[in-house]
């Protein structure tokens, strides 16, 4: 049986190993554009775990504090999750990686942990592992995003969504991106709405968050890494081919 164990990085071992995703693609803009920005919040407490079948990476878990996360919540004194990923089920190590975050939690004195997930895409972690894992449903908010909360101190007060998703996106007439690039694919996704927009003749606006407030206040999902707004409705927040970005602003224009 492969050992199996738990490497927290830092900066020297992200320099080393690497990340894990885009791991096959160490030169790409995305894959150097997440490290960077994994350094970059190593600074403000993030935590970016991978476990290990012997000298195999087999899967990560990122998280780190309400208050500095890339997910538009209101969670005062919650970790958030933004990954959880795992190359073979089945094995527990999805489990392992929630139960790491909850150690931490604990002594860190935290309220809980939550992370937000939404069924019609991969990009967000998958519900059913954190359902299985003593999450709850907390919140809900359009595009079918919700929010799961495991509490460790009981409270009638949950963290929640913001309530003006019809108003953000309504700000937004031309075609823009909003983005930042917790993910190493957002670089991919905004290439390919570029690639479809100037084939339809239509000029994109790019928006990359700077702070934590301005994702806050003008982020169109809960998902604060990457969304597409064009005309008043949201295109996308996950990463479209060429064809289904034309198809989908086609359907706009």
């Amino acid at each position: 049986m492969a050992d199996v164990q738990m490497v927290e990085y830092d900066t020297k071992l992200l320099e080393g190993t690497g990340s894990f995703c885009l791991r096959s693609k160490k030169d790409s803009l995305g894959y150097i554009s997440k490290n960077k920005w994994l350094n970059e919040r190593f600074e403000e407490g993030l935590k970016y775990i991978q476990i290990f079948e012997g000298n195999k990476q087999a899967g990560f878990i990122e998280y780190t504090d309400a208050e500095v996360s890339s997910r538009v919540v209101h969670a005062a004194n919650y970790l958030v999750i933004h990954c959880l990923w795992v190359s073979e089920t089945g094995k527990g190590y999805g489990a392992q990686l929630i139960k790491r975050c909850l150690l931490d939690a604990r002594n860190n004195a935290k309220k809980g942990v939550i992370v937000v997930t939404n069924p019609v895409t991969s990009w967000t972690p998958s519900e059913k592992i954190f359902l299985k894992n003593g999450f709850q449903l907390a919140d809900k908010a359009p595009f079918h995003f919700e929010l799961l909360v495991y509490q460790l101190e009981q409270s009638s007060s949950l963290p929640f969504f913001p309530a003006d998703w019809d108003e953000r996106i309504s700000k937004f007439d031309d075609l823009t991106i909003l983005r930042s690039f917790q993910c190493p694919y957002v670089d991919i996704a905004s290439e390919n709405i570029h690639t479809a927009a100037a084939k339809l003749g239509i000029p994109v606006k790019i928006i990359d968050f700077k702070n934590r407030e301005e994702l806050m206040t003008i982020s169109p999902t809960p998902y604060g890494v990457f969304s597409v707004v064009y005309k008043k409705k949201l295109i996308t927040f996950h990463r479209l081919t060429v064809h289904s970005a034309i198809k989908r602003l086609n359907a706009i224009m």
